[in-house]
Formats: structure tokens, C-alpha cells, sequence
């Protein structure tokens, strides 16, 4: 009964964030969806931006845009939790999400990847809002982190635009299914060129 109830909540979560796309404020809430995901708030913005740029293809990038802006500023917010509140406020919400485990793993990979930890958890489906606010208790360099979420929400959101933009409302099934996959591979092919470019330059 309780995992129905939550279930249920969810649900209607889900359908609020998705009926701002019908709204003449649809970007100001896409923006602040953005920023409240990346530290506190359970609904990823991406399913905004899908409904906003399959509705407006032509304005898809200028969605990607604000998404991205909206969730690097979320997640240096998330920092600042983790940084100067993780006791509180920061603990709080990694228990509330039941990300315990995504903690303890986001730590070894802050410890041995450092910042690069970020770009993988912006881009997989380790919950982006865990990643900033570990990066802000652990203490790793904020502009690497400010970096590596510019890069990974870019790459995250961009992809959604770009594919939409190309492919057309068609392509909304397939993004909501694979897109985690997709944006890995993206992310794989991102640091195997940088890797290659460094080989021979």
C-alpha cells in the first residue's frame, strides 16, 4: 500500500512537471525545473524538454539552453549544500532518495576520477542531485565541477534537442527508452576523441 502511494505521487508529479509544457511559462519552469533536479527535486527535466521541443522543434537547442543553464546552476546550488550543509540538509536528501549506495559509489569515483566523477553521473542514471552534493561535501575543485557539469548537461540536453530536431516527433519513444544508453555511448566517443587528439597532437 505504501509503495502505491508512492507510486501514485510520482504519478502526479510527473504529470504537473509535464503539464507546464501547455503553459505560456513553460521556459521559466523548465528552467527552474532544471535547477531544483540537480539538488533537490525528484522529476528530471528532461521529460519538460522533450515535450517542449517536440511541440517547437525549430526552438528545441534554445530549450537544451535554458535546461542546461538552469541544472549547472542546480548543481552549484547542490554543491554549496554539500559543502557547507551536508550534515543537515545534504545527508537528508541523499536518505530521502535512498541513494545510499549511489553515495558510497559516487565517493569512490570522486576519489579516484575526481571531478570527471560529475560528467558520468550528469550523463547516467546516477541521480545528478547525489553527485553535487558529494562533490561539495568531498570538496572537489568547483571549477572542474562547474566544468564537468557544463559539459555532461550540455551533452545530456543538447542530445535531446538535436535528436528531436533532426528526427522529428518520432524520435520521443526511442529518447525516453534509451536515451541513458545513448548518452553514454556520446559520452565514450566524447573522451575517446580527446584521448586521440592528445595521442597525436
Amino acid at each position: 500500500m505504501a509503495a502505491l502511494r508512492v507510486t501514485n505521487w510520482a504519478r502526479r508529479l510527473y504529470d504537473w512537471v509535464l503539464g507546464w509544457a501547455e503553459s505560456p511559462y513553460s521556459a521559466w519552469a523548465l528552467f527552474a525545473i532544471a535547477f531544483a533536479e540537480s539538488s533537490f527535486f525528484p522529476i528530471p527535466p528532461d521529460i519538460l524538454l522533450i515535450a517542449l521541443a517536440v511541440a517547437l522543434p525549430l526552438r528545441a537547442f534554445r530549450y537544451a539552453l535554458i535546461c542546461t543553464t538552469g541544472s549547472v546552476l542546480g548543481g552549484a546550488f547542490g554543491y554549496f549544500l554539500g559543502y557547507q550543509f551536508f550534515d543537515t540538509l545534504g545527508e537528508s536528501i541523499v536518505l530521502f532518495y535512498a541513494a545510499e549506495d549511489q553515495y558510497l559509489r559516487i565517493q569512490e569515483m570522486y576519489q579516484e576520477y575526481d571531478a570527471f566523477a560529475v560528467a558520468v553521473a550528469g550523463l547516467t542514471p546516477i541521480p545528478y542531485k547525489v553527485a553535487t552534493i558529494t562533490a561539495g561535501f568531498f570538496g572537489v575543485n568547483f571549477p572542474r565541477f562547474v566544468l564537468a557539469s557544463v559539459v555532461s548537461r550540455s551533452i545530456r540536453f543538447f542530445l535531446i534537442g538535436a535528436l528531436i530536431r533532426v528526427f522529428g516527433p518520432q524520435i520521443r519513444s526511442l529518447i525516453e527508452k534509451y536515451f541513458e544508453i545513448l548518452a553514454l555511448i556520446f559520452l565514450i566517443l566524447l573522451v575517446a576523441g580527446f584521448v586521440v587528439l592528445e595521442w597525436f597532437l
